[in-house]
Formats: C-alpha cells, structure tokens, sequence
C-alpha cells in the first residue's frame, strides 16, 4: 500500500468516514468503535441497514460486538495470525480479485535470488544482524533493482536512496504475469502463509476455527468487481511491536481482493480525538517534518541540502516532486532569510542523532540527561507507559512547563504522584521547578481541526477564555516572539536558526491572538514576490519563488477569503455521496486515495454499482464522483518511454494507480522502508504466557527494548505472570480523562478504576464483583474495583487455559472520577517503524484483596 495510506502506522485512512455506509462488510479490528468512535460507528450502522454485514474481531464483547453479526473473540496480540490466516484462505482458495491484484499490485514481481523467507529463516528474514538487531534490505529487493522507501520515517539505518533508485527510471521490475516463477511475490506469499491454516488460526488467536472460516468466506464472497468492504482499526492495532506490520497484513488482504481505491472499500484509521491526524500532518513528531517530509538525519547523507535532497528523492513517482516541496517549506519559515546561497536556511534545522520519541525521552530524563520539557495538552503521568519511570524522569528535571484546561497528574506529580502517595520520595526532595499555564477549551479557540477523514475543518472561537487561559496558538507565538528578542543580538551560530525565523503572524485583540487564518494561509503557500495564495501544490517550485508549511495542505486556502476548511455544502439526496463541498481533504481535496484503482486498466469502472472516477474520452481526461487522484489528463494506456529514462510521473503509466509508489504498484512485499520484514510474520508479544508456535523465534526480533532497572520484562509463561493484559478507552472519561475527570456529570459514569475478568476467573482466585483486587508487573502494583463479566471468556491456546483480563487507562488522583494508574504495570518498548508504545498486550499477576499499605477505613479508597 502507499506511503500516504495505512501501510505505515501513523498514515491515513484511505476512504472517508461517510463511505463506510457504501460497504458490503466491515471488519472492526484493533477498536472498540461503538464506545470510542461513536459518531462515526453510525456509518457502520447505516452500512448494515443497506445490507452489509458487521464483524468485531476483539478479545472483549462491547457494545461494537454487540452491534455487529459476528463478534470473532482473539487473544490480545494475536492479530497477524488472524489476518494472516485470511490471507492463506483467499490465495490457497483463489478467491483474490485476479484482474485487479494483477494489474495494480506488485504479486507478479520477482524478488532477489538472496531473499530467505522466515519458512527458512525459524522466524526470521534475510539480512538479519542479531547484533545489531536489525536488516539490511538487499535480498528483498526487485531482482536487479534497488527500490526506494518512499518515506524516510521507514528507512533502516544507513539506508541510502539517490543515485541507487535510477535503476527504477531505466526499466520496469521484472515480472512473471504466469505467477509461476518460484521467487514472484505471489509464490513467495503461498510459502509464507502456507502454515497459517484455520487450525492454525485456533491454536494461536483462541477464535474457534468455525467462526474464523465464516468470516473468510464472507470477505471473499462480497469483495470483488461488484462488492466491497473495508477494515477500521485504531490503536488496538499501532499499540504493539509488530503494530506497523498487523496494519500491512489488512493492506495485504484488501489489495488482493480489490477493495482499495473504491467506494465502501479501504482501511479507516479511526482517530480518536481532537486532530491527531492534523498533528500528524502538521507533525508533532521527531522524526517528520510537515505533511510527512522527512527530518534531516546525521547518519544519513543530509550535509548539505543538495545531498539531502539527493539522497530523499526517488527517480520515479510522485515524490520526484520532493525538492519542491522541501524548498517551499524553508521559504515558509525562513522567508527573506532563506537564499539559494545558504540552501534557503536548510542548516537552520537539526539533524536527528537517534530516536528522540517519547518512550527515549523518558528514559532520558530518568537518566538526567534532558533537563527541561514542555507537556502541552499531555499528561505523561497518565497516558505514557511505566509511570514509575515517568515519574523518575521529571523528578530530575530541572524545569518544566505544563499547559492543560486543569490541573493533571503530570503538573502536580511532585506533590501528589505514586512516589509521594507510597512514601518513596517527598515533595521537598524533588527539585524540578513546574510551570503551569492554563490552557483555553477548544471552543474558546479558532483554527482548524484534522478528522479521520483527512477533513480539514474550521471552527470558530464561540467564546473569549476565562483568565489567564490562552490558546496553544497565543502560547507558541509569544514564546517565539520573546526568543526572538532575546537571542536578536547574539553572534553566537547556534541561534541564527530562531534569527531567521520569520514570526510576523498578525494579532487580535486585547489578548494579542495570533490570526489562525493567516497561519493556514502559510500553510497553503504562496508565491513569494507578491504573497500570492497558490492554488495547490502543483503550483509549487524548487527555485524558492514560493512558500508553502505544508504541501499536502495546499488548496485549503486557495485565494484571498476562500478558506475552504469553512465550507459546509453537503451533496444533496441522491447526489454522488463524496461531498466536495465540505471541507476540504488533503490533498487536493479529493475524499478516496488512489482512485484510479476504482476504474480498470482500460479506465472504465470495475462495475457500475461501484464507480468512482473514469476515463472520458471525449474529454481527454478523468472524471467522476471525486477528484481524481491521478493525473487529469494522463490515458490509461499511457505507457512510459523507457529508452527515455523517465523520471518522476512520465515513469508511471497510465494504469499505475499508486503514484506514491516508485512503479505505482500496490506493495504485498515490502523492498524497502519496513524495519521488521518485508511480508508481515506472527510474533508473540513481548510478554506472553506461552511459545510462538509459528517459529523458534519468539518475538520481533527488530522490537524496540530498552534494558534498564525498572523496565524488566516477563519471561516466556513466566507462571508469577500467568494472565493476559490488555488497556482500553471508555467513552465516559475522554482519553487520559482530564476533561471529562473534572465534570461531575460524566465523572459519575465512571467514577473509580476497575478491572474487567471472566467469572472462571474470578472463581479461581476467590474474587467477588465489585470487591478489590491488586494487579501487578515487575514494573509495579495498582488496586482496582473488580468487574466480573461475561465480556471476556477464557481462550484455549495451543492447548492450555489462558485467562485475559482488560482495565481502563484513564484513571488518576485528579476530578471526581478516581483510581491508580493502569500504566503503572506496562513497560517501555516499541514498534521498530514508528517506536510507537506497546499497551494493548502483556502479562500480570491478579489476585483478591488491595494492594500493601493501602489505607482502610469508612474514608479510604
């Protein structure tokens, strides 16, 4: 799947919100979507009301199962076998979409004589160093190519791409369209899901093999020229080490059986609040710079900007446009003070020297190597994983600065937190000097918010913020501001990157507001002699001629008083169901990704019952019910030049629908840009009570693990450990609960800690609803209310009992709704793509009775 979609763990949804109302099923996997995503559930309900038919693939039984036909119960962690279990049935039962995966899709390519698969490997690929705990990507290449990531966030290290992608521009892959060439993608996929058999699928997920088998038969019987259907997923899926990779294994299966592209078909990556997908965009992390751009990195060859830009642009596809968009990006911020004869203010930005993600970074501050940090409407004490080590590292920090609506866990920690409540530590020994500022309500603030859906939309501030409460916006500005005037003398190289900032936002009123719109007029672009507004990102250059802060974004703000964010015209009854008209969608404005693929090669549409765009030929171009995501005016038997050596899209053809791609084909196999393996393999969780019985190798091998005295892991069925622990939402205490900790009225939905376990369990262990009991790790110990329930029932596993039990992550010592904090008991470990936390799979112990020291008494708990 392309860069831009859900083959990476932080992508975007493929498919608008609404267009789930146009499948034939939904699989719920990795979310609870009812409780977590209620308004958008109401697509899936409108989806069975049209006929199609809902699943939820889920350890527990929640209102989403409730809602749906078939609820599948697995094991916490279990997921590739599950979905790779539907890939064995739908290529060993050929019910893979022939015409589509043959034309679109890279099944037909043939791979290095070199490549070994974990068939061979006992668990792991070729190219594996087990000292340095990564691959070298050359035996997983196209046979005598070199293929590209296409993004940077996913390159093993040292991975180079430059002068070796030419060897894309000089001929396509090689292929064997008969399938029958022993190291063709398709060959290989049969071998390396050959094992993955229903019985297979029981043995490892617990999901009874009948109920597995009619969940195939399903997708397969309502995918295909006429039928589609799609998967939502949210962290219960990116929360693992292998998260990246069970988000390939859907990629996989919606490939082969052609429900990408077209309408009712897709992955949605459900976002759970706010603008997580803006902040993506727009991005709160380390390694990207915005909308997916990668961030300089020491160890790659980024010392100057004509080698950074070298080395991060593929000879063919749509990312041949990256030095334009990387230019625009530094006129942006630099403006005047970016000049071709300093490479427009590219030695302004840092280059990375490691992994600087949250999960390092708190190590980093237990370890007192970082001395200061902000938390902006984040509570780490809460949210982020093993809370003891949270609280360690800003117990040594020097300074920091909290901004949140209320008082969290995370400012008053040095007064209130673990360590102080267990007597490990008192408030007068912690000399970390906290700032808190209060933040403004989201409707007390304008500015855009990012959905799901990749929609863009502006709100209005209903209201002026109590106080002292600014938004995230004045805070930013003003601090910048003050930099500025700080360093404005100074000689000193390292501050000539805040000098040549450009800062010259306008200000409302009496509070001094930076004006969002102008903000998001940067973020559109412009062109730099006459402040311009460009229309889109095809208006950009590389000759610094215009600016832009985010390509992708470009045309939300097209002209002077059209922001398209505030547009809310939707189509009306009967009309073509992609509602151009509200909002806007990044990019282009277009609400599919890789809409080409919704017509066949020749450009007509698979079926007339699911046509999105086409080819017209008395028009010369595409068109239909969305925007194209193609080129308007490429025909679809547009086939390159190779004696030319083309380059970027003439590389393309005109039936190559994944333009993010080097050969805009839809990747099965992975080449490049994947740390973990080119093909998703099953791995048991970090901790896990019993053997992986796919291989002698028992986890990732590639998985994040920080060694160090207070994040040990458990063993292999270490028995102290014995059950399963998964953490989830609940729909009454938003997230980490700050908001909604604070209201009386939704605190009482919810108003203590619990945790959920079948009645076998509790029978064993002498346990009574509602009673106390304590779960510990080796990471520490909390105390919660029981829930005994018939939610959760025991899996058989490879043929022994094994008990899962799930608690609720949103509980701390602040509001009215209290309780200790679940992320006491897990570990920091990450994903080896995108060092994402692992939260939705490991072991504990249970048992009656509150935990040690504990206060008792009429007034306790």
């Amino acid at each position: 799947m392309p860069s831009l979609g859900t083959s990476f763990g932080r992508g975007a949804a493929t498919m608008a919100l609404w267009d789930l109302a146009n499948s034939d099923w939904v699989i719920t996997m990795g979310s609870n979507m009812a409780e977590n995503h209620p308004i958008a559930f109401r697509f899936l309900v409108e989806a069975k009301r049209r006929g199609a038919t809902l699943v939820h693939v889920d350890p527990r039984y929640t209102r989403t199962g409730a809602n749906c036909d078939i609820h599948a119960p697995i094991r916490s962690g279990s997921d590739i076998a599950f979905l790779g279990g539907m890939i064995h049935y739908i290529l060993e039962g050929d019910h893979w979409f022939r015409d589509f995966a043959l034309a679109y899709t890279n099944i037909a390519h043939i791979i290095e004589d070199a490549y070994a698969d974990p068939e061979q490997g006992d668990g792991v690929f070729s190219g594996f160093d087990p000292q340095q705990g990564d691959y070298s990507e050359e035996s997983w290449q196209y046979k005598g190519k070199i293929v590209p990531s296409p993004i940077a966030e996913h390159r093993v290290q040292g991975e180079q791409k430059g002068a070796q992608s030419e060897s894309m521009a000089e001929g396509p892959p090689p292929q064997d369209p008969t399938l029958q060439h022993p190291n063709c993608v398709y060959q290989i996929m049969r071998r390396h899901y050959a094992r993955y058999t229903p019985e297979m699928v029981e043995q490892v997920t617990g999901c009874p093999r009948e109920t597995f088998l009619s969940i195939c038969e399903l997708v397969a019987q309502n995918s295909g020229r006429d039928r589609t259907g799609a998967f939502a997923y949210a962290v219960g899926w990116t929360h693992h080490t292998y998260g990246v990779q069970i988000i390939r294994a859907a990629t996989i299966v919606q490939s082969l059986l052609g429900n990408v592209g077209r309408p009712g078909g897709g992955i949605m990556a459900l976002r759970g609040h706010t603008s997580i997908q803006g902040s993506t965009d727009i991005p709160t992390l380390y390694n990207m710079l915005p909308t997916y751009l990668p961030q300089p990195n020491a160890f790659h060859d980024h010392a100057t900007l004509d080698r950074y830009i070298a080395s991060e642009t593929p000879a063919t596809g749509w990312w041949h446009n990256f030095p334009k968009y990387i230019v625009s990006l530094l006129k942006a911020w630099y403006g005047e003070n970016a000049t071709a004869a300093n490479e427009w203010g590219y030695q302004h930005i840092p280059k990375l020297t490691g992994d600087v993600s949250q999960l390092p970074m708190t190590l980093a501050m237990s370890n007192g190597v970082v001395k200061g940090q902000f938390f902006i409407g984040q509570n780490p004490v809460v949210g982020a994983v093993n809370t003891a080590l949270v609280e360690k590292g800003l117990a040594r920090l020097e300074w920091m600065v909290v901004r949140d609506i209320a008082m969290t866990e995370t400012a008053n920690f040095w007064q209130k937190g673990n360590r102080i409540q267990r007597g490990e530590a008192r408030p007068e020994e912690i000399g970390t000097e906290v700032f808190f500022f209060p933040a403004a309500l989201a409707a007390e603030k304008g500015g855009t918010v990012t959905n799901t859906s990749r929609l863009v939309q502006w709100h209005d501030a209903v209201c002026e913020p109590p106080g002292s409460s600014r938004s995230d916006l004045w805070f930013i500005y003003h601090l910048g501001r003050r930099l500025k005037q700080l360093y404005a003398g100074s000689t000193a190289p390292r501050d000539r990157a805040i000098q040549a900032l450009t800062w010259d936002y306008p200000m409302m009123g009496d509070k001094q507001e930076p004006d969002a719109e102008a903000v998001l007029q940067e973020i559109n672009g412009y062109t730099v002699a006459d402040r311009k507004l460009v229309p889109n990102y095809q208006a950009l250059k590389d000759d610094g001629s215009t600016a832009c802060g985010g390509w992708m974004y470009s045309g939300v703000f097209p002209k002077e008083g059209q922001n398209q964010a505030r547009s809310r015209r939707p189509d009306k009854p009967g009309g073509p169901g992609s509602h151009l008209g509200w909002a806007f969608a990044w990019p282009s404005n277009r609400r599919t990704l890789y809409n080409r693929a919704s017509a066949d090669p020749e450009g007509r549409p698979w079926s007339e019952r699911k046509k999105m765009i086409w080819w017209d030929e008395g028009q010369g171009k595409w068109t239909g019910l969305d925007v194209p995501d193609f080129e308007p005016e490429k025909r679809p038997d547009y086939r390159p030049d190779w004696s030319k050596n083309p380059h970027g899209m003439e590389a393309l053809g005109g039936a190559d629908p994944f333009i993010m791609e080097p050969d805009g084909q839809s990747m099965l196999f992975v080449p490049s840009g994947l740390k973990d393996g080119p093909l998703p393999t099953y791995y048991e969780p970090l901790e896990s009570p019993v053997r992986n019985p796919f291989y002698r190798q028992q986890a990732n091998p590639t998985a994040k693990i920080w060694e160090q005295p207070g994040n040990e892991l458990h063993g292999i069925g270490d028995p102290r450990f014995p059950y399963v622990l998964t953490t989830f939402r609940l729909t009454e205490l938003h997230c980490g609960g700050v908001m909604s900790r604070i209201a009386p009225h939704t605190a009482e939905l919810q108003p203590e800690a619990f945790v959920e376990l079948p009645p076998e369990l509790a029978r064993e262990l002498g346990i009574e609803h509602l009673g106390w009991t304590t779960l510990s790790t080796l990471r520490g110990e909390v105390e919660m209310r029981a829930m005994v329930t018939e939610r959760l029932t025991p899996f058989e596993i490879n043929g022994r009992r094994v008990y899962q039990i799930g608690v609720p992550w949103v509980y701390g010592w602040e509001g009215y709704a209290r309780g200790d904090v679940a992320n006491v008991l897990l570990a920091i470990t990450g994903d080896a793509n995108t060092s994402i936390h692992t939260t939705k799979a490991l072991t504990c112990n249970l048992r009656a009775g509150r935990r040690a020291g504990t206060r008792s008494g009429p007034d306790a708990g």
